[in-house]
């Protein structure tokens, strides 16, 4: 095996950041690799079983393969994967497919399971290294690639499929895929916790290890949800003699620390705990990465969106949120527009198209463009998991920033919440009702934090932030959200009991149904809450 002395690996990282950044500065709208990823996608897929049954044609024009090919959710494609996994070959994508990703199912609360082929997890390592390369670009120099990387997700060990014939196929995050297939001078010169720490699912005895064997490292860079770095930070800061915390904050501990990489969730309401946490010349940097591709990565400031990766062999299409029918997705493709037709302003439902065989598929993202000559996004939500029941239309991304809004006025942190729909019985047999909030904050605060105090002003956020919502709380529509403030941990107790703690699982923020809602309601036993002006009534 040839070794590649650290030295290579560091010049080798500034000419790629000089080209990265050459290429970062010119305006390009990426229509020119969209038309690229296209071809060569679709021509792939037009020698599979299900590319030729979708109508599928090596050199077909964007129009036709609009007019054919239907929009497609996960259910339409289990058929399919169920026949990959099996082990039958040129199902959905040439070839046997070895690796299988389980998604974390915070929107339904279901882990979906996607074929992972050595083409999309090619496509996952050259987007990561590109999606760095933006950071270094954009800041101007290779200081996070001077010392190693800690990732801190879930296990990577992987299970056998069942019904899988030999070779047998195997399942996990795409975590743990991407790792198995790690070069060897990546996991030599970069790769921390090390293989064995990486396979642990017990997620205390994890990050008591990870604190363990970094201690004496030179981390340069963090990757990690921002909800399980803090509990890194925490169990390393405490770390030492008696419990007594030894390190305040990480880049005293790791001095050459240069970037923390996140996303999955907005960052806002975890953002002065990790800049506290983590030291105040550390740089973050945002990117955006599903189970089914690496879609962009943070270019400039974090507030002007995240830069579209348009060459990273992912194939994107956008469906108009206005336009969104979830029960009727397969009769929606004429609305279904390309890159080049997107507009700014607009939020826009995701489909990919890519190399593990997933065609116009439907994942679940809901996403606004903040720029169109040069294609820079923001995650706004998910498709299903959004406030609609009274037609207020409140996504994720409004509903976390009127809280971060109320919280930073107050000076309070927010450790967690969901918001949900409250139902209320009337006379006329409407339906009427409103939000409620269940909020955790962190303690203590000089300011007591009071639920008649964080509803108005939430009221008047999701107002500003929302003309649907505005539009039914003047016409008393929709009553004022009626805040349930938890003591700590119930959270925490949701999380575990739903198999979703640690690693890459997040909480989810708002529902249109009280699923998530009624089982905290179930593990509360002490609450502070705004009495809603109207009978509740579970559905």
């Amino acid at each position: 095996m040839i070794v590649v002395p650290r030295g290579v690996v560091n010049l080798a990282a500034g000419w790629m950041t000089l080209r990265a950044a050459r290429r970062l500065r010119r305006a390009d709208p990426g229509h020119a690799a969209q038309r690229r990823a296209f071809a060569f996608l679709t021509g792939r897929m037009a020698a599979t079983e299900s590319g030729r049954a979708a109508g599928l044609e090596a050199g077909m024009r964007y129009d036709t393969f609009n007019r054919r090919v239907a929009p497609r959710a996960y259910e339409d494609f289990v058929p399919s994967i169920d026949r990959m996994k099996r082990g039958e070959p040129d199902v959905m994508w040439p070839g046997l497919c070895r690796y299988f990703v389980l998604t974390a199912g915070t929107a339904t609360g279901q882990s979906k399971c996607l074929p992972a082929t050595d083409a999309l997890v090619g496509h996952f390592q050259q987007a990561a290294l590109a999606a760095l390369l933006t950071h270094t670009a954009r800041v101007g120099h290779t200081r996070a690639l001077q010392g190693r990387h800690l990732f801190l997700g879930g296990s990577t060990v992987l299970t056998p499929v069942e019904g899988s014939h030999p070779p047998v196929a195997t399942a996990g995050e795409i975590g743990g895929i991407v790792a198995c297939q790690m070069p060897a001078w990546f996991e030599r010169h970069f790769y921390e916790p090390g293989a064995e720490i990486a396979r642990m699912d017990d997620w205390a005895a994890k990050l008591q290890a990870i604190a363990e064997r970094t201690r004496g490292l030179n981390i340069t860079l963090l990757e990690g949800l921002p909800s399980w770095t803090l509990m890194l930070a925490d169990a390393i800061r405490t770390q030492g003699p008696r419990g007594r915390t030894a390190t305040p904050f990480l880049k005293l501990l790791w001095p050459q620390l240069d970037c923390f990489v996140h996303g999955g969730v907005p960052i806002g309401p975890f953002q002065s705990d990790l800049r506290a946490a983590l030291g105040a010349e550390v740089s973050f940097h945002e990117i955006y990465r599903a189970a089914e591709g690496f879609i962009a990565a943070q270019d400039v400031e974090a507030a002007r969106g995240l830069r579209l990766l348009t060459d990273g062999g992912l194939f994107f299409e956008f469906l108009p949120m206005a336009a969104f029918d979830e029960h009727n997705l397969a009769n929606l493709g004429s609305k279904v527009i390309p890159l080049e037709e997107v507009q700014a302003g607009v939020d826009y439902a995701l489909l990919l198209t890519t190399p593990a065989g997933l065609c116009r598929y439907l994942i679940g993202d809901v996403v606004r463009f903040m720029s169109t000559e040069v294609p820079r996004l923001v995650y706004v939500g998910r498709t299903n998991l959004r406030l609609d029941a009274f037609g207020e239309q409140v996504t994720e991304k409004a509903a976390t920033e009127a809280l971060l809004a109320v919280c930073q006025r107050h000076g309070w942190t927010v450790v967690n919440f969901h918001v949900a729909p409250v139902f209320a019985d009337t006379l006329t047999g409407q339906r009427r009702g409103g939000h409620e909030w269940w909020i955790e904050l962190k303690a203590p605060t000089i300011e007591t934090p009071t639920a008649n105090v964080i509803s108005p002003e939430l009221d008047t956020g999701l107002m500003q932030r929302g003309d649907e919502y505005a539009a039914r709380r003047r016409s008393r529509g929709l009553e004022p959200p009626a805040v349930r403030l938890v003591m700590p941990g119930v959270f925490e107790q949701w999380m575990r009991k739903n198999g979703r703690w640690g690693g890459e699982n997040k909480m989810p923020r708002c529902r249109s149904d009280r699923l998530v809602a009624d089982q905290l309601a179930d593990l509360s036993r002490f609450f502070i809450e705004t009495p809603p002006p109207y009978v509740i009534r579970r559905t």
